[in-house]
């Protein structure tokens, strides 16, 4: 039988991580046509309405049921307004374990809400799902997303060689695609020990996926 996460909402001092819903989808849409997630990351450009519609009510809800993984909407506490997106994917329920990645909306960066909503989802794994590994994967060139993961605790174990694809914006406004590596983090239980005190006042710098 097939494990799935809960439909679930977490809290902190400044966030509410819930799941996506059609309210979302303007803002969804908006955030993914940025041009910093558009370099790290495979979203179709441009990203419709459309196209955010079916990742709400279609893509998150069958991952979820499938076992694969969690995509959740990152909200401010105090207005709502979405800040970004938390998604576990490539869930292994045997060895409980599962990949972490993060966005963040242009508007919203340099507030470490990627950081803060990340070890939410991270003490949330180790502490009711009992999970054993979270892997975080941030291309070469990716200082930001690598800031992120060092921030929660993750330890580096290595490079996946040309094992990324990431974009570049032409002269013509089209994107090309280049291969670069992957750096891989893992994070387990016991690496969250004092992460609370390393995040105290979420020190802000530019983090994005």
């Amino acid at each position: 039988m097939t494990s799935t996460f809960p439909s679930i909402s977490i809290s902190t001092e400044r966030l509410v991580l819930r799941p996506l819903d059609e309210d979302d989808v303007p803002a969804l849409a908006e955030m993914m046509n940025d041009e910093n997630i558009a370099a790290w990351t495979d979203v179709p450009q441009p990203f419709t309405e459309d196209g955010a519609r079916h990742w709400i009510t279609e893509y998150a809800p069958a991952e979820r049921a499938a076992g694969r993984g969690l995509d959740l909407a990152v909200t401010e506490f105090l207005t709502q307004r979405l800040v970004g997106i938390v998604q576990l994917t490539n869930t292994d329920w045997h060895i409980r374990a599962t990949e972490l990645s993060y966005i963040v909306a242009p508007w919203a960066r340099g507030e470490g809400y990627a950081s803060e909503s990340a070890l939410a989802t991270a003490q949330w794994l180790f502490g009711d799902q009992k999970f054993e590994r979270i892997e975080i994967r941030t291309a070469a060139d990716n200082a930001a997303s690598q800031q992120v993961a060092q921030k929660i605790g993750c330890i580096s174990e290595g490079v996946l060689r040309n094992a990324c694809i990431v974009h570049v914006r032409a002269e013509d406004g089209t994107w090309t695609d280049l291969r670069s590596d992957f750096i891989v983090w893992s994070l387990l239980p016991e690496d969250l020990e004092g992460a609370d005190e390393q995040l105290a006042g979420f020190t802000a710098y530019s983090d994005w996926n």
